[in-house]
């Protein structure tokens, strides 16, 4: 016996506002780049002896890992 699928019982993730797995995928590598990126300039300017630099590299380091944890829950 074939099953067959009633399409007015079909839900889109459109329809239920959930993002598609590749969107939650892009979002969690974003916002791991800016927390690599962060991790890098704070370590530059650690060497240079910059205090913006690196501060600027802790804050990118914070967001980074702020919006992966937002991804996560997601």
């Amino acid at each position: 016996m074939a099953m067959r699928i009633d399409k007015d019982k079909i839900t889109t993730q459109d329809e239920l506002n959930e993002p598609a797995p590749m969107d939650q995928v892009e979002e969690r590598v974003e916002a791991e780049m800016k927390e690599l990126k962060g991790k890098a300039k704070k370590n530059v300017g650690d060497g240079l002896q910059d205090a913006d630099l690196a501060r600027e590299g802790e804050r990118l380091e914070r967001e980074g890992k702020r919006e992966m944890e937002d991804a996560k829950r997601d």
